[in-house]
């Protein structure tokens, strides 16, 4: 899904449909605008905000060590007890597709989560890239 899901009216109906349509162990590509940048404020078809977090309440964890912060973050999920459970298998920004500017991604990817919080409002990225696989039982 490049450039697609921010268009889209309600997050939740769509991750769950998603979730429903793909194969077990499917992959799910997404490509979409961070937030802050302005290629997605400066587009007023865009209703959908997107940060490196976008899927955190849908992430299935399993046996992965956990940081700090995401042992909060699973008491205060938002998933609406929906099914949908992905694994989340890559999450990164991607600075620019102007070739001098992709040095940075290396540099906000150490700790995207941690970036976006204290730094993402003085240097944004453009956008934010997650490969997941849908977990089913």
């Amino acid at each position: 899904a490049s450039h697609v899901l921010e268009h889209l009216d309600s997050f939740h109906k769509t991750i769950t449909e998603l979730y429903r349509i793909l194969k077990p162990n499917g992959l799910l590509i997404v490509y979409v605008p961070f937030f802050l940048n302005t290629k997605y404020f400066g587009e007023p078809d865009h209703k959908i905000p997107f940060s490196i977090r976008s899927f955190d309440n849908y992430e299935f964890i399993g046996n992965r060590q956990l940081k700090f912060y995401e042992k909060w973050k699973l008491n205060h999920r938002t998933n609406y007890e929906g099914k949908a459970s992905f694994e989340v298998l890559e999450r990164r920004f991607i600075t620019s597709h102007f070739a001098p500017l992709k040095w940075f991604d290396p540099i906000l990817n150490l700790e995207p989560v941690m970036y976006e919080r204290l730094f993402a409002g003085i240097f944004s990225p453009e956008e934010v890239y997650f490969k997941l696989r849908v977990v089913k039982n």
